[in-house]
């Protein structure tokens, strides 16, 4: 029997190439020049989960079989008793997708290989297009036409929309600032526009990101629906998905849910009962390719398709571990796509192409993707990024928080 490869260092790599926190995890081998490198971006802390790895996972991992990747996954997820948390999520993540790049080097086969090969040659994406008002959102969408995108998320002034400083009560605190009522108008105004002069044959999305109270959230489902979008993203905070049938009775308006969501029993519950039709998960802090393959195949059951998250905040690693996720998922839907710079290629070459709409893998074995560490190193993080009026800071007009 041949000695078993196992794991002799894990690192944390920490980086920031377009100003966004990123954290990738390297696991090292016994087998000289054998590694792999995951994701584990939690962009908001990423201080947690290097903390996560190297004060306790590391030491916890040292010595392991990296074949093992179901206990690897199953053992260090209740190792600290408590779980189901974002920052240990994300630090478990890193190690296992890293082992899942390792298992394909080792077999000479890309990932989507090894979770049951290929069920489409490329993923169709979506793409952002915003603007200040109707028509440069519409000028906006017609770029992304332009370059071959069939699906296109349209949103008007960011998340939620904005107000001015002059519609703001007096001595409000920092925050992103937005009126529930007048973004749920403006919306409606945007598709209504965007339907009108682009016609039906591209697919619309928009992102409520939980900006609205759940009665709100509900009429704007229904007044969205003569528009056909493809999806309504994120239209509850995840306290509120029981609204979600409420919805449902009252709109065909489909429905996209999980970028928050840690917890298995956030939802077993929604795809059970059919009340959304996309699973948005960030991969990463649902802890990997593991339990993503195991939701994806649980979701297939019930006619609900995969919609990865995938914005900045998503390391490349982490958008190569998505994408070897769509091309292997029967029920894949559509996948979110950032648009890496010239610089985030460089730091990590290998990460994926955007080719007229569709997104495609390299054939090499794992992953297929890299890290130039020395380049890598020359864009650090910064941590005073979490300030008190990031766009996670979510405030209405007299200065009360709201759910972002």
């Amino acid at each position: 029997m041949s000695k078993p490869v196992t794991i002799t260092d894990v690192k944390v790599i920490l980086t920031a190439p377009e100003g966004i926190n990123l954290v990738v995890i390297k696991v090292e081998t016994s087998e000289p020049g054998l590694y792999g490198l995951g994701c584990g971006t939690f962009t908001q802390r990423y201080l947690t989960v290097a903390t996560a790895v190297n004060d306790y996972l590391r030491d916890f991992l040292i010595g392991k079989d990296v074949a093992n990747i179901e206990d690897i996954w199953q053992t260090s997820q209740v190792h600290s008793s408590w779980r189901n948390g974002p920052s240990l999520n994300n630090a478990l993540s890193g190690v296992d997708m890293a082992l899942w790049d390792i298992a394909g080097k080792r077999a000479g086969m890309p990932v989507y290989d090894l979770l049951g090969g290929k069920t489409r040659e490329a993923a169709a994406v979506y793409r952002h297009a915003d603007g200040k008002d109707v028509h440069e959102v519409e000028d906006n969408v017609r770029k992304f036409m332009d370059q071959g995108l069939l699906y296109i998320r349209c949103q008007m002034g960011g998340y939620g929309g904005r107000v001015s400083e002059l519609s703001r009560a007096e001595n409000t605190p920092p925050g992103s600032y937005f009126d529930p009522h007048q973004y749920a108008r403006d919306t409606v105004k945007v598709f209504e526009h965007v339907r009108s002069t682009i016609g039906n044959d591209i697919e619309l999305l928009h992102d409520v990101h939980e900006r609205l109270a759940p009665i709100e959230a509900v009429r704007l489902s229904k007044n969205l629906q003569k528009y056909r979008l493809f999806f309504l993203e994120d239209a509850l905070a995840p306290e509120q998905v029981e609204w979600f049938k409420i919805m449902r009775q009252q709109s065909t308006t489909p429905v996209a849910m999980g970028e928050l969501f840690v917890n298995p029993q956030e939802w077993l519950h929604l795809i059970s009962n059919r009340l959304i039709d996309f699973i948005r998960c960030h991969i990463s802090t649902i802890g990997g390719i593991t339990p993503a393959k195991k939701l994806a195949h649980y979701c297939e059951g019930f006619s609900v398709r995969t919609a990865w998250h995938g914005p900045g905040d998503v390391s490349p690693v982490g958008h190569a571990a998505n994408l070897h996720l769509d091309l292997s998922s029967a029920n894949f839907g559509v996948q979110e796509w950032y648009g890496p710079s010239d610089v985030i290629r460089e730091v990590f070459p290998g990460t994926p192409e955007l080719r007229r709409g569709y997104l495609y893998p390299n054939s090499n074995p794992g992953l297929g993707i890299d890290i130039d560490e020395r380049l890598a190193a020359k864009f650090p993080c910064d941590n005073s990024k979490s300030v008190p009026n990031m766009w996670t800071t979510a405030r209405t007009r007299d200065g009360a928080s709201a759910r972002p």
